[in-house]
């Protein structure tokens, strides 16, 4: 099965050598997204609320320009700097998977790039893929 490499022109650049997606077959992996700015000047400091949008709009943009939807999304893995952020987090994620909610790990860490509050990771299945 071939490895190809995505690059979303409607996410946020890349903040390092990594690509936004690599998929094989139908399944596509997303590299964590955070809430940086689609210009490329970087993370966006806000609200655990703000940030969570932030992120997940970019998570969205990404899986859209591979060819999927959000239902499309299997698994979400989760990171947040404060655990306590937790309720205000899960109440955002709830309106990007409203239906078909996909699995998901969310684990606090001691610290993400640039100091972001969240970062999500995802694995999508991608129809007619």
């Amino acid at each position: 099965m071939e490895k190809t490499c995505v690059f979303s022109p409607n996410g946020s650049p890349a903040m390092g050598p990594y690509s936004h997606a690599v998929q094989t077959g139908q399944l596509l992996f997303i590299s964590g997204q955070g809430p940086f700015a689609k210009d490329g000047s970087g993370a966006i400091a806000g609200t655990i609320e703000e940030e969570t949008v932030r992120t997940l709009d970019n998570l969205k943009a990404v899986v859209e320009d591979a060819g999927a939807q959000m239902t499309d999304v299997v698994k979400t893995t989760c990171f947040l700097a404060d655990m306590n952020d937790f309720k205000a987090f899960n109440t955002v994620y709830a309106s990007y998977f409203a239906e078909q909610s996909p699995a998901r790990s969310c684990v606090e860490v001691a610290r993400l790039p640039l100091d972001i509050k969240v970062e999500v990771e995802a694995i999508v299945l991608v129809p007619n893929a």
